[in-house]
This record gives structure tokens, sequence and C-alpha cells, in this order.
């Protein structure tokens, strides 16, 4: 890429307080990390300096890349169209089984130099219909995601967050009134695996999901990875795909994938086309009528 005339500002985060106590309290996700001078959450983006809280990631962008919109994935949103896709470093949770390691937990905070409105221009260049906040969780940098949606919307460019969906209800609802469409990963239905697995809850998740469904126009598709042992039961997946449909309609797609071990977590092996196909046929049982099935080399939809 071309050298970017962009350096980012000290940019100012949204959705934190200061305590009684001097501490920043930052309100952007459940997890509400407090801070001193100096220290930064637990996303390692949000970080205090003075008596702000400085979106550090604001204008560093990692994996700038042109990818098929399916790859996100998303299966019914601008079929067969090229997308934009970004993130940066950063995440708010600890899942050891991220297959973007190391952006999610890079303890560093790098990226390429590039502004909100040469984002846009870029993937106009490059033939792209839409632009995705991807690869790390794109409402760690809230502000630079939003910034960049609506240079894309100002060009004619639709957006898209590929998110973990743990976020606040007050910013929840700021920044998918941003977004076109939206692949969130619902990790698994207990809070067993999101405390044990991701240092998170799983109803701040699902309260997402219904904010998304009931209160917006963005497109919904949602994606879990099946990890032997871990979240792949019969009775599991019973109650999360009832819940899906209750909840979400059964018309949402839903992307089952399969888990791979990596250097970073092998406490499971990989998952077998078995479960996969298990998970397809309760989900199909249940009513949900656009089933994919994702890291396998088998047709995809049923």
């Amino acid at each position: 890429m071309e050298k970017q005339r962009y350096y980012p500002i000290m940019k100012t985060a949204e959705y934190w307080h200061m305590r009684d106590d001097g501490r920043i309290e930052c309100d952007l996700c459940p997890r509400h990390c407090r801070m001193n001078e100096g220290q930064h959450g637990l996303c390692n983006v949000r970080r205090r300096v003075g008596d702000q809280l400085i979106a550090a990631a604001y204008g560093r962008a990692c994996g700038l890349a042109v990818d098929p919109i399916e790859k996100k994935p998303l299966y019914h949103f601008l079929p067969g169209s090229k997308v934009f896709s970004f993130g940066t470093t950063g995440c708010n949770l600890t899942c050891g089984f991220c297959q973007n390691h190391h952006l999610s937990r890079s303890p560093e905070i790098e990226g390429t130099r590039i502004s909100p409105e040469e984002i846009a221009e870029t993937a106009i260049r490059h033939g792209c219909e839409s632009v995705a906040f991807t690869y790390n969780e794109p409402t760690v940098f809230f502000e630079y995601a939003i910034d960049t949606a609506k240079a894309c919307h100002a060009r004619g460019l639709q957006t898209v967050a590929v998110t973990n969906g743990w976020i606040e209800p007050e910013p929840c609802a700021e920044f998918f009134t941003h977004m076109d469409a939206a692949n969130v990963d619902l990790k698994a239905f207990t809070d067993r695996f999101y405390k044990k697995l991701c240092g998170a809850s799983l109803q701040p998740v699902l309260d997402t999901l219904v904010h998304l469904r009931r209160k917006t126009d963005t497109w919904l598709e949602c994606t879990t990875l099946l990890i032997p042992g871990w979240n792949d039961s019969p009775a599991e997946l019973d109650a999360m795909t009832q819940w899906v449909v209750a909840n979400l309609g059964s018309d949402v797609p839903w992307h089952f994938s399969a888990y791979r071990p990596t250097p970073q977590w092998n406490e499971a092996p990989a998952t077998p086309l078995e479960s996969l196909l298990q998970a397809q046929s309760i989900a199909k049982a249940n009513g949900i009528k656009n089933i994919h099935l994702g890291n396998v080399h088998l047709a995809t939809s049923d």
C-alpha cells in the first residue's frame, strides 16, 4: 500500500466516567475496567492519559485486505461482492482459541496509519461494495469504526461488523446505528464456557443479538465455532437453537464452524464432521432455515 498521509491524533474515547476514587471507569463493555494514570483496559487499546480515556488504536489499521463477503462470513448480504476488510489490535475477551491471536492479544498497538476517509477511498479503488471491521473485536475501536462507517456511507459504501457482541446497551445502540450488516459470534450457550474460556459472560451477547434483530435494520448472521467437549453437546445446541428461533426468528442465517487446534490453545481435538452435521440437524429440526457449515470440505448450506 502507498504511504499514508494521515497521522492519528490523540483521540478521546467515548463511554467512560471519572470515579470518586480518582480512577477512570470504561463503560464500553461489561468488563468496566478501572484505570489509574498510565493504565489501560484489558483490551489494551483504551488507555488513561491524564484525566482522559484515549482510543489508542484510532487510525491504526491492521490486516488491510480485499475479501469475498462470504469470508466474513456473510452469505446473504451483497452475495458475490468484494469487501474491504481491516481491524486493529486489541480485544475485550480472552479466548485462547482465537484465530487472530496475534492481533487480539498483541502487547503493542500496531498498524498502518490510515484515516477513515482513506479507508473508504481505498475500498472504492479496489471495487469493493462494503467495508468490514473484522479480525479483532471492532467495538474496542468504537470511535474509529464509527468514523470510518460515516466516511463509507458518504461515499455509497456499506459497512459490516464482525463482532463478539459483548458490549453495553448504550454503546451497542450507537454502534449498530452505523452498521449495515453484522456477523455476531455466539460462542456457546453457557456462562461456564464464556467465563472459563473467554473471561466474559453470555447474557450481554444475547442482549446484543435481540437488540440487533428487534431494534435495528442491520442485517444479521451468526457464527458458532464448535469446540469438542466444550460447546457441542446435543443438549446445549438444542437449547441454543430453540432460543434463536424464539428470540431472533427462524430466518437468521447460522454458521457452524469447525475448530482446529493452534499452538496457542490445543485443549480440544479438531471438530469432527459428525459434530457439524449434528449441529445442522438440531438447528434444522428446531426451525432454523439457513444453516451453513464452515472450515470443512462440504456443501455449506441446507
